[in-house]
């Protein structure tokens, strides 16, 4: 039976991208990657390919699994705006402090490493994509949104939006310094406020 697996590719999956999460992608050694995942170099090769292949498929599973869930918050119907984005908001903080994963967010984390050159370009792209889609929602957001519109915000809805992404960046990295969510949702509440939305 050779070749047979004796992992789940899933599983495997996942825990390499705790490791990026936790470690970057350049700080992630594949002797950390290939111990979390349960298998050994040539297995990983075989089943995901190089590092660089390893990153791209857990940076795309963080995307879907953790990143996307966030932006149900924004639509939902019958909420106020300023409802729609402390929910998401907070959504997003609270997943930065929980501690059954890595504190932060991976994807800020990894763009972190895009300037210094630490990271090969399809996943610098990836990287910069997901970070775009997130400002991008945003700015539909702000542009669109009838109370939006009828508070003037839609006037300035890319700056509204840099605004948010810089704040959830910020929160990032406090939670992994290890402040906590409590103290961080009083953060939230200041940037809701100086960008002209009040409950």
């Amino acid at each position: 039976m050779s070749g047979k697996r004796t992992f789940d590719d899933e599983k495997a999956l996942e825990s390499a991208m705790g490791v990026f999460w936790k470690k970057g992608y350049a700080g992630a050694s594949l002797a950390e990657l290939t111990q979390s995942m349960g298998i050994n170099k040539p297995s990983m090769y075989r089943t995901f390919g190089n590092k660089e292949a390893l990153f791209l498929k857990a940076t795309q599973r963080y995307i879907e699994q953790n990143a996307k869930p966030h932006f149900v918050h924004l639509h939902q119907a019958g909420e106020s705006l300023h409802k729609r984005i402390k929910s998401y908001m907070l959504s997003v903080v609270s997943e930065q402090c929980t501690p059954s994963d890595p504190k932060g967010c991976y994807i800020f984390l990894c763009q972190s490493e895009i300037a210094g050159g630490d990271i090969p370009e399809l996943p610098s792209n990836l990287l910069i994509e997901a970070g775009n889609k997130i400002q991008d929602e945003l700015i539909n957001i702000f542009t669109t949104d009838p109370e939006a519109i009828a508070l003037g915000l839609n006037t300035r809805a890319a700056s509204i939006a840099l605004c948010i992404v810089t704040t959830l960046r910020g929160t990032a990295s406090m939670a992994r310094a290890g402040i906590a969510l409590s103290e961080l949702e009083a953060v939230i509440e200041h940037s809701l406020r100086g960008i002209g939305l009040t409950s």
